[in-house]
């Protein structure tokens, strides 16, 4: 027995059945799609640290039903599944070793499919130039030790705070718009020098949304309320892998409309950006949500906004339904 088939036997024997390898794919997959708020999902599993916050109590419902779920197949297993573990072994043996792995397979045929039909749309040269600027904009990382980004930053809390002074780019002031330190420098690393050009935007082109968002003004709030800074942050990632823009040119169809938005109006990213801002806060408070289901309301914006990209009569980003949020 090889190598592979004596590691495959003994994790289905150690965990009964193949939920256990379903639902291990599952929590990893999930923990890849939460940019910056992925990690704090392990508070998850220290509530004890924080017994004053209230919303932390909650019971992780996924994990009592898995260690149930555990309990109940473990009393139904018999040494007559043997050969169902070995015919399976086997299986996954020669899928691993074989020239494609179907792990592989299985996460891309479907997404392959859905693309083929879009990768040869052709785009105009003015489209073409402006996309190409866009990802030039995206490989940009934040250096602290730039000038010009340490202008932006400045720029930044100003706008947010005007009557307020900044005693430093290195300050606990930076907590106040929803930093997670006092280095909002760090915060930047998984998504580069345009987060920070969005949230400038932002601020300079739509103030009132901007502060309508940055101070909580509207609805009923949770008592632990995302921060607004990380959570800019978190939309842009967003916009960035729902448009596809790591690509050479758009595969899906909400990536193509962008990319003739764009050739409507260079700044579509931005204004995009803003709508979508304005999407998540209002996901936020139709779904009554807390700081730990920020990833979830964060997918279902995507989804809206997906959809309205995909409309037909869509010519200008001004088109969007979800638009006038920005005028509330």
């Amino acid at each position: 027995m090889s190598w592979v088939q004596l590691y495959v036997t003994h994790f289905f024997k150690k965990h009964t059945c193949l939920y256990a390898f379903c639902f291990r794919l599952k929590r990893v997959k999930e923990s890849q799609s939460w940019f910056w708020f992925g990690p704090l999902m392990r508070l998850r599993r220290r509530r004890q640290c924080f017994r004053s916050c209230s919303s932390l109590h909650r019971v992780d419902e996924d994990e009592i039903y898995w260690r149930q779920k555990k309990c109940d197949e473990e009393l139904e297993w018999s040494h007559s599944s043997t050969h169902v573990i070995s015919q399976f072994t086997q299986c996954f043996a020669n899928a691993m070793v074989g020239p494609r792995s179907w792990v592989g397979a299985l996460f891309n045929r479907s997404s392959n499919k859905r693309n083929e039909k879009f990768s040869d749309y052709p785009l105009s040269p003015l489209q073409a130039q402006r996309l190409q600027r866009l990802q030039e904009r995206i490989q940009v990382p934040f250096d602290e030790t730039r000038p010009d980004h340490q202008e932006a930053l400045r720029a930044l809390w100003h706008a947010a705070f005007p009557n307020i002074a900044l005693n430093g780019l290195i300050s606990e002031q930076w907590k106040e718009m929803g930093w997670q330190g006092p280095n909002p420098s760090t915060d930047f690393r998984g998504c580069g020098f345009i987060s920070l050009e969005n949230l400038l935007f932002f601020s300079r082109t739509y103030p009132a949304s901007f502060h309508r968002l940055l101070f909580k003004q509207e609805g009923t709030r949770a008592d632990w309320e995302y921060p607004f800074a990380v959570a800019g942050i978190n939309v842009t990632f967003m916009l960035i892998r729902m448009l596809d823009l790591s690509s050479v040119k758009p595969r899906c169809l909400p990536g193509i409309n962008f990319a003739k938005l764009l050739g409507e109006d260079e700044e579509a990213f931005d204004v995009l950006y803003c709508i979508a801002f304005e999407m998540m806060d209002a996901q936020w408070l139709a779904m009554h949500a807390s700081y730990m289901e920020f990833n979830e309301v964060l997918q279902v914006t995507r989804t809206q906004l997906e959809r309205e990209l995909s409309l037909e009569d869509i010519y200008r980003i001004q088109d969007l339904p979800a638009y006038n949020l920005l005028y509330q």
